[in-house]
């Protein structure tokens, strides 16, 4: 990318010592004098004009022609330039998901396993609430616990490509 960027400042110098050397060439007049030149001289003045004037337009035309080759590179450079901006950016979005999947990953696991904990240490209060009840219904003439048909834990799970948390009742 620096090293297009190079080829492109490059071109664009070049281009500039073009143009500063058509300016310098259509500044350069031949400026013809007729007071006190005899019509023979001044004939030749004229003469000479013509053909340097000629030489003149088509050394113009050459770099007009060159600036012209230069600025379309300077296109294509630019377009590649671009398009290697476009895939770089994609590179990096890419690789920001992948980094932001594994912190994910390390998230729904730890979810898992404290899932998994609390299913054992929930199953394990049933067992509590099981042995309890009939003497805490004797007592003080009420459950000990309710609402434990309906405990549920979330999980993490993916097919790949989608990740789904649900409920597991415990």
């Amino acid at each position: 990318m620096e090293q297009t960027q190079a080829e492109i400042a490059a071109l664009k110098s070049q281009i500039q010592a073009l143009l500063e050397e058509r300016a310098a060439l259509t500044i350069k007049s031949n400026v013809i004098s007729g007071e006190n030149d005899s019509p023979q001289a001044m004939v030749e003045a004229y003469r000479r004009q013509a053909r340097e004037n000629a030489q003149l337009s088509v050394e113009l035309q050459g770099i007009d022609a060159a600036i012209a080759a230069l600025e379309g590179k300077i296109k294509q450079k630019q377009g590649k330039l671009v398009r290697w901006q476009g895939e770089s950016k994609q590179l990096i979005q890419q690789q920001q998901l992948e980094e932001a999947k594994e912190v994910a990953q390390v998230h729904a696991e730890r979810i898992n396993q404290l899932a998994s904990e609390l299913a054992a240490e929930v199953r394990f209060l049933k067992a509590c609430a099981n042995q309890l009840s009939p003497m805490y219904w004797q007592i003080y003439y009420k459950p000990f616990i309710t609402g434990l048909k309906t405990i549920s834990v979330p999980y993490v799970r993916s097919d790949g490509e989608v990740w789904t948390i649900v409920n597991r009742i415990v």
